[in-house]
This record gives structure tokens, C-alpha cells and sequence, in this order.
């Protein structure tokens, strides 16, 4: 193959999968690394920084090992290029076709698939030569040491397995282990279902791009594509049309397990949780449509703010429900242990501070090996908490709150206890219905904490936030 041919090669595949062509940059790269220049180089062609090549190169690389589903890398770039032009993903996009403004794959007897692909298994009979064991999952982080999360493994095991939920929500701050517990419990309960697929929006893709390459997945499995009636509806088998969602047919058809991560990143910033960004409001009608048709397949949401969908249609009794993850307690005394940090008699009042959250403990254990030769009773001793990495961590939620959710949050980090709401602080300048939406959002958003006493409920910040947010922001005057 040519420079020319590998070049279209990758931009067809990068298009297949994300409905974007290469960039300027991102096929100046490809073409420098194919002719062997250094990123030093590419960089003085190009007018730009080697630092900003070399991120630029990475999220390349990153997107070519998701799409074939094995490492690319500036050293076998070209080898898997010429691996895939002798294989079936050669000819994928001949096996497309156009149906309104949605892609799919043709019917054909043998399915595309990526060459030695670890994600692509093979299919298991189960008796049925269309109950085909399909697993995905490129974009579903490796499963590392896993802490104590057995009751909560418990309970989502039986409420999809037993119970069959259908819309599934998994919630909680930042480095809570959101992402590390669904990936543990798709290990355990994967051979249950006929697809499984884990997607991530940290993108934020738009539905119809996401819904494409999803859709490519069960055409890779042999999954057959649902022919439209003559009036161009695709109909379900209980004869139930399905909003011009097509991946719902695929729903209904097999069992299959939905995993999209991240989803918080299809909402706006600025303001209140819940919110799509403009054209992203078709996301809604998708969870709210597998929340509400029956199907034996199950989609998980992992992200920090609750969907309205969720939130709206969730119950005991209802085949949508959703998960708010907490601390760890007790087992985050293996995260210090790891970390070498002795003085165990301390152990449960940092836990404490830091609410058991794992990335938190983790950073903070990181900062009092570095900066108080692992002595946690001196790193206690200090008058305020130390956020040192957390406050970067932070960032992201912060920014992307409301002005009048950053109003309330600097009001309640301003409070010793914590407060009722029966009644609205006279200088944040905002009405009843106003403050009362706003303290929904800020829960929405696994912010605040909230305390029950007999029959009223206190709201409050826990340690962490409480520093950041007086870090951060100026109080109100109040």
C-alpha cells in the first residue's frame, strides 16, 4: 500500500466509527509518521508546538486501537493498515446503507469483523443460531483491584437479572468508582446476555453518530438489520413502532446489555443538572423509550448528574431504576494500606474527611507519603484541609454548575452545621421556587449531602467540597 492508499484507509475507518473525516493536523501526522519524520519535525511544518503533535498523535492512536480493536501506535500505525486491508473490515462501508438519516449494515451471511480483535468474541451457540454471544468492549476500562462493593454488586445483579430493569442509572461524584463497579459487574453477568456493548460520550457523539456505531456492533455480530414497512417505520415484533430510534428494534430483538458512560457530557454546562445541550434532546427520547417499551434488554447509564428521564420515571416497582454510589467506609483502609501509610488509629478519620471516596483517598495518601513522610496524624494536624491534586479533580463538576448553584454551594460552605431550607437566606437573591430548584440540582448532581432528623431533612458539603468551594468562590453577601 501507498501513502495515499493508508491515508484513505484511516479516514475511511475513522469516518465508519465516528462520522467525522481526518482533520488538517490529524492526516499531516499520519502521513509524517508513515514517512518516518520524527514529531520534532512535524511540528516545525506544521507551525505548532511538538507537545501539541505528540496529544494530538495520542488521541489518534487512542481512536485507531478502539476502531480495530487492537494497539495502534506511531511504530505499527502502517502494519495494522495493511492487516485490515486484507481483512473483512476492508469492504465495511460497502456493507452500509442509507436509511433516512441513519446508517446501517446490509443482511449478509458472513459479518465484517476485525482481525484478531480481543473484544469481537467468538460466537456461543445457545441452541439458537441467532442467540450469538457478541461482546464489545473496547472503550470499557481494564478491570484493576477491585474494593469491597459486594452489596451493591448484589442488588444490581438482581435487578437486572431477577427483576429485569430495563433503564438503569449508576451516580455519584468524581473517583467514587462509578465506572470500576459497572466494569466488574459486566464481568460477571456478560454471558447472560446476547450483545454487550460499552460506549463512552465523553465525546458527547450526537445520538444519530452513536446510534450508527452501534448498530455497525450488531452487524458485526450477525445481527440482521429490522426491514422497514412500506411507509418506511420500522415496526417491532409486538407491532410497536419505535420514534424513529432504530437501535430499539435491536433492543427488543436480542438481550442485550447497553453500557454508556460518561453521559453527563451530553448535558449543558451553566446550567441546572439535567439539561441536554441544543440537538442533544433526542438522547432523552432514547432512555425514556427503553425505560417505557418492553424489551429484555438492559441500558446502564454511568455518570455524576441523574437523568430527568431517570428522575422522572424511576420506582421500587419499575423496571427503571437508579443507583447512588457512596464511600467506601471501612474497606478504604486497603486504598492507605497500598499506599504504605502506617498509624492505623488515624485511619478512619481520614476515610472520614475524605468520605471514603477511592480516587480521593488515593490522591491525598499520594500527597502525605510526598509532602509528610506518610505521617496522616500530621497531615490531620494541619488547620485546613489540603486539596493539592482534588482541586484540579474538582474543576470539571464545578464548572459546570450554574451561577445561582455556585451562590447556594458558597452559602452552605459558609454554614458550621448543617441547614434546613425551609426558608430561602435573604441576600442570595432567589425566589422560593428558584432556591428549591436549585438545591434539586445540586443533589442531581451528587453534591450535597443530606441528613435526616425525625421528620425534616438538613443539607450540608462534606469536608472536601466545603474547602474547594471556599477556595474557589467568593461568599454572597449574606
Amino acid at each position: 500500500m501507498d501513502v495515499q492508499e493508508v491515508l484513505k484507509l484511516a479516514d475511511d475507518l475513522v469516518f465508519i466509527n465516528t462520522g467525522k473525516h481526518l482533520d488538517n493536523l490529524q492526516e499531516v501526522i499520519l502521513r509524517g509518521t508513515l514517512q518516518g519524520q520524527k514529531y520534532s519535525k512535524i511540528a516545525d511544518e506544521f507551525h505548532c508546538s511538538e507537545g501539541h503533535i505528540k496529544d494530538i498523535a495520542s488521541a489518534l492512536w487512542k481512536l485507531l486501537s478502539e476502531v480495530l480493536g487492537e494497539e495502534v501506535n506511531k511504530s505499527n500505525f502502517r502494519v495494522r493498515l495493511e492487516q485490515v486491508k486484507f481483512s473483512n473490515l476492508w469492504n465495511f462501508n460497502k456493507h452500509i446503507v442509507q436509511i433516512g438519516e441513519v446508517n446501517f449494515c446490509e443482511n449478509n451471511s458472513q459479518s465484517p469483523k476485525v482481525p484478531n480483535s480481543p473484544t469481537d468474541e467468538e460466537p456461543l451457540n445457545k441452541g439458537n443460531s441467532e442467540s450469538k454471544l457478541r461482546q464489545f468492549l473496547a472503550e470499557m476500562p481494564k478491570c484493576g483491584i477491585f474494593y469491597d462493593r459486594t452489596s451493591e454488586l448484589t442488588t444490581l445483579k438482581q435487578w437486572i437479572l431477577q427483576e429485569n430493569t430495563r433503564l438503569l442509572a449508576i451516580l455519584g461524584i468524581v473517583g467514587i468508582g462509578k465506572t470500576a463497579l459497572v466494569a466488574q459487574l459486566v464481568q460477571q453477568i456478560k454471558d447472560e446476555f446476547d450483545f454487550v456493548i460499552w460506549r463512552s460520550l465523553a465525546t458527547s457523539p450526537p445520538l444519530s453518530i452513536l446510534q450508527t456505531n452501534i448498530i455497525q456492533f450488531f452487524c458485526r455480530g450477525g445481527a440482521p438489520v429490522p426491514a422497514p414497512n412500506a411507509d418506511g417505520v420500522v415496526v417491532s415484533e409486538n407491532g410497536a413502532t419505535t420514534g424513529g430510534l432504530p437501535l430499539l428494534n435491536y433492543l427488543q430483538k436480542y438481550r442485550c446489555l447497553l453500557i454508556l458512560d460518561d453521559v453527563q457530557m451530553i448535558n449543558s454546562s451553566g446550567q441546572l443538572a439535567g439539561n441536554y445541550k441544543p440537538r442533544y434532546e433526542d438522547y432523552g427520547t432514547l432512555f425514556r423509550q427503553v425505560g417505557e417499551l418492553c424489551h429484555n434488554s438492559c441500558l446502564i447509564l454511568i455518570g455524576s448528574e441523574k437523568p430527568r428521564e431517570i428522575a422522572a420515571l424511576e420506582g421500587e416497582n419499575q423496571p427503571i431504576r437508579s443507583l447512588q454510589l457512596n464511600g467506601l467506609g471501612a474497606a478504604g483502609g486497603e486504598i492507605i494500606r497500598e499506599k504504605g501509610l502506617a498509624e492505623h488509629q488515624k485511619w478512619s478519620e481520614l476515610i472520614e474527611q475524605y468520605r471514603g471516596n477511592p480516587l480521593w483517598l488515593k490522591i491525598v495518601a499520594t500527597m502525605i507519603q510526598d509532602l509528610f513522610n506518610g505521617s496522616i496524624y500530621e497531615f490531620l494536624s494541619e488547620e485546613k484541609l489540603f486539596l493539592g491534586d482534588l482541586e484540579l479533580l474538582l474543576d470539571k463538576p464545578f464548572n459546570r454548575l450554574s451561577e445561582s448553584e455556585k451562590q447556594v454551594m458558597s452559602w452552605l460552605a459558609s454554614e458550621t452545621a448543617p441547614v434546613s431550607i425551609s426558608k430561602v437566606p435573604e441576600n442570595l437573591q432567589l425566589s422560593r421556587s428558584q432556591f428549591l430548584k436549585v438545591m434539586q440540582s445540586l443533589g442531581r448532581r451528587s453534591l450535597v449531602e443530606k441528613i435526616p432528623e425525625g421528620d425534616r431533612t438538613f443539607f450540608t458539603l462534606c469536608p472536601i467540597l466545603k474547602e474547594y468551594v471556599k477556595t474557589n468562590y467568593s461568599r454572597p453577601n449574606i
